[in-house]
């Protein structure tokens, strides 16, 4: 498996829109709106492909300030999850921070992912909370 980062509006991208629908809004009855999609134009793209040039994951990194990044709509293609593409992901992601003088990167975790993350070294910071009509929490974690 190997990462990329990719542009926005580019093939690479609107194949990364379609497993985060699939795998992310889909399953919770949501679609995508065009303003929504137009608000990723300056955000990080990352994908993960496996070796024969599938995507098998992705995400989007936001800058909040030139200190922070917020990870976010991180998609693992069902037949690939708990193989390693979310760690690699993240650690990319990671990597690019610290590359690029970011000290913190933040992000809200679905419940269910909140263990993934702890084993990441992220903390959860304050109460749980509704995002998509399901329970999140907002984690961090400082480099």
């Amino acid at each position: 498996m190997y990462i990329q980062f990719f542009d926005f509006a580019t093939p690479l991208y609107d194949e990364a829109v379609r497993l985060r629908d699939d795998i992310l809004r889909k399953p919770l009855g949501l679609k995508f709106t065009v303003e929504y999609l137009a608000s990723e134009y300056e955000d990080i793209h990352i994908g993960c492909y496996n070796d024969s040039r599938q995507l098998v994951g992705c995400l989007v990194l936001k800058i909040i300030d030139e200190q922070t990044l917020k990870m976010r709509q991180v998609a693992v293609a069902e037949s690939m999850q708990k193989k390693g593409v979310g760690q690699l992901m993240v650690a990319a992601s990671e990597d690019y921070a610290r590359a690029n003088g970011y000290t913190k990167m933040m992000l809200h975790a679905r419940e269910v992912a909140v263990p993934f993350y702890e084993k990441l070294e992220y903390t959860k910071v304050g109460e749980r909370f509704e995002e998509v009509n399901i329970p999140h929490f907002k984690m961090e974690k400082l480099f």
